[in-house]
């Protein structure tokens, strides 16, 4: 890992189209929002993780196939769009048929000729829908269904492959209809469709087509990741034995998804274990990204109900409306620190019992280390504990080194501005240091993946999982030493 820069050559960056799935409502758009996004400079990635090939997905046909066949499926529901005049004031683009103004053209053409008229014996589809329906269709037939890995409420997992090559397997999440909603999708849904179509990397799962079937159904087709989940890994003490070089494979690929989405302008907002699935290489990928949303303007409101609670940092658990990528930076910080322990660094019961973890294991958040936080609309807080020193750290997580104990402080700080980011991460000594990260294909493994992913996918994208307290596997003494 040392050494080399390159640490997402291969992903594709494309500025956030904001729809009114990303708007939280609370304030109206801003005008400038697109001129700020464009004076936005990519640069090269930094830090030490190794670099990668582009993607090739990416580059060809498999990223026109997923754009493709959003559309077909858009097209077969709604052939026709008209031009709408949304309630922010800005005008939705319409789509049009090419055949309308034959079918509302007069029958006779200028000079009085008679226009043919089409035979009436058998009723025919409107042109634009049958061309949309024949393009599912042969989207459609590219992959074949097999056996079913996992079902709920909102989706069903079928395990499938390409029908021109069987050994190619994938992962067809098939979402039901949602009647409660006019679209037909719950918003989350198609939360985690916009954005798995913006961000192509190979630390982030990957959506490689989407077809509808004939009953009305979504399918997503992602690629098959065999191995479960991180959360898997680390609840098998028994069986599973992993070490700091392990620990530091992983968070490189956690880190260079994170970074990427930023990079992006986009917040993951629900970064935790079940959320990272391992690939049949040892490729850690980001999934889940039904809480994900566009940001640009930092002046408009966002919600604070977003990021599982054992994961979610201070500043939206007092209720702020204006956040950065500070946030999943702390959801890496506390994925670091479970990694390390095997057990959730801060399992609050709770919004109480979670601000009270972190104030014992992190500190007290006053003026004095976080400004303006006591002006937060939630801000409370049950005690005054000391802001906890490197000592401390170090004590309990040593494994990792000086430079990893370092680094997880960075990530777990209480002001989100003094708060490391994605980029700085990559940036950081620790990935220098020794252990060398274990190569992904020599990473630890664990029986039960295919079951596990199709749990982890059937799941509705976007919920926050509220009710794990009484599945921790044992509580942290922070005691009170410094």
């Amino acid at each position: 890992m040392a050494g080399e820069s390159a640490v997402a050559a291969g992903g594709r960056r494309s500025l956030p189209q904001t729809s009114a799935v990303d708007r939280e409502q609370e304030l109206p758009p801003t005008r400038n929002r697109t001129r700020r996004r464009l004076k936005y400079r990519f640069t090269n990635p930094p830090g030490p993780v190794p670099s990668f090939k582009p993607s090739v997905r990416a580059a060809s046909s498999g990223a026109n196939n997923c754009t493709r066949s959003w559309v077909v499926a858009s097209m077969s529901l709604s052939p026709v769009v008209t031009t709408t005049q949304s309630n922010e004031g800005t005008s939705i683009r319409a789509i049009g048929s090419p055949y309308k103004n034959l079918a509302s053209g007069t029958n006779s053409s200028s000079n009085g000729t008679p226009k043919p008229t089409p035979p009436t014996s058998a009723p025919t589809l409107p042109p634009t829908l049958d061309v949309a329906e024949q393009m599912n269709e042969e989207e459609k037939r590219k992959y074949v269904k097999g056996k079913k890995l996992g079902e709920g409420t909102y989706a069903i997992v079928f395990l499938g492959h390409l029908k021109s090559n069987p050994a190619k397997q994938v992962a067809i999440k098939k979402i039901k209809v949602q009647k409660e909603y006019t679209e037909g999708m719950a918003p989350d849904a198609v939360r985690e469709l916009k954005h798995l179509q913006e961000l192509s990397h190979p630390n982030i799962i990957s959506l490689q087509s989407v077809f509808s079937s004939k009953d009305q159904n979504l399918n997503l087709v992602l690629e098959f990741l065999p191995l479960g989940d991180l959360e898997m890994l680390i609840r098998d003490t028994d069986n599973v034995r992993y070490g700091a070089a392990d620990i530091k494979a992983w968070m490189g690929m956690l880190t260079r998804a994170v970074w990427f989405c930023h990079e992006s302008f986009v917040l993951h907002r629900d970064i935790k274990p079940n959320n990272l699935l391992i690939a049949a290489d040892g490729e850690v990928k980001l999934a889940d990204f039904g809480l994900a949303r566009s940001f640009a303007d930092p002046h408009q409101n966002m919600t604070s109900n977003v990021i599982t609670r054992w994961y979610r940092p201070p500043e939206l658990l007092f209720g702020a409306k204006h956040y950065s990528g500070a946030v999943d930076v702390w959801s890496v910080g506390a994925v670091f620190a479970e990694l390390v322990m095997r057990a959730p660094y801060m399992p609050g019961n709770n919004e109480l019992d979670q601000v009270k973890l972190i104030c014992e294991a992190i500190g007290t958040p006053t003026e004095d280390n976080w400004p303006g936080v006591t002006k937060l609309p939630e801000y409370t807080v049950p005690g005054q504990h000391p802001v906890r020193g490197k000592d401390w750290y170090q004590m309990r997580f040593g494994t990792v080194g000086a430079d990893g104990v370092d680094l997880l402080m960075k990530t777990l700080l209480l002001d989100p501005k003094k708060r490391i980011t994605a980029r700085d991460m990559l940036r950081h000594p620790w990935w220098h240091s020794d252990p060398k990260p274990t190569r992904k294909q020599d990473l630890p493994r664990k029986g039960g993946g295919e079951e596990q992913v199709g749990a982890d996918l059937k799941r509705r994208p976007g919920v926050v999982d509220e009710d794990r307290g009484s599945k921790v596997a044992r509580k942290l003494d922070f005691g009170q030493k410094k």
